[in-house]
């Protein structure tokens, strides 16, 4: 059978519960709280069986953190999956906003411009929501080019996977678009020669 025909599964997940050194809007730091590293540890319990063959991470700490702490436990429990660090799957950037005191309001122009369908939009001096798409869209593509008939753990970031996978997919529409992932919350996404299929978003079937 072609490898056309085998499809790729994508466990990706947004990176777990994370603490940060200031309150001030950056794209650098956090740091996984104890909660965090809990959840960590149980992502990495709930891929056992699935027999994961890579996991790909952003290079934000409280990303490779967790994939880190995935890893362990899969190795300890089953066998040892290399962690791969990719920068494109990071957050979205914040560009003028950096080192301004984070409010509910702080993207909240941005993020409506994205849900309204406006791409061309970001935060100021920053990449815009399509530039978002294309980097964490080239970078799934890549996993699912390299994880044919297999399954690949990602460790991402809401923010960027809520503006991609929903665009990504061809099974759901643009309401999708709204729903927040919460922390260590995982999508199934199923590729293969007709394109990417969405399975499940936190946890929840499609």
């Amino acid at each position: 059978m072609s490898d056309l025909f085998c499809p790729a599964t994508l466990v990706v997940v947004r990176h777990a519960e994370a603490e940060y050194d200031t309150e001030l809007v950056g794209d650098h730091g956090g740091s996984l709280t104890v909660a965090g590293r809990t959840q960590a540890r149980d992502l990495g319990r709930s891929m056992l069986g699935r027999r994961v063959a890579g996991i790909w991470c952003s290079d934000m700490a409280r990303a490779v953190q967790t994939a880190e702490i995935a890893a362990a436990e899969i190795a300890a429990a089953e066998m040892e999956v290399g962690v791969r660090v990719r920068p494109g799957l990071r957050e979205f950037a914040v560009g003028g906003y950096a080192g301004e005191p984070f409010t509910d309001a702080t993207f909240k122009t941005v993020q409506s411009a994205w849900l309204a369908g406006d791409l061309s939009a970001g935060c100021p001096g920053a990449e815009s929501g399509a530039e978002v798409v294309h980097r964490m869209s080239a970078e799934l593509s890549g996993a699912r080019d390299q994880f044919r008939g297999e399954t690949v753990l990602i460790v991402s970031h809401g923010g960027a996977m809520s503006l991609t996978l929903p665009r990504l997919a061809r099974n759901v529409s643009d309401a999708w678009l709204a729903r927040r992932l919460p922390p260590a919350a995982g999508c199934e996404l199923v590729a293969d020669a007709d394109g990417w299929v969405l399975r499940s978003w936190a946890g929840e079937p499609v």
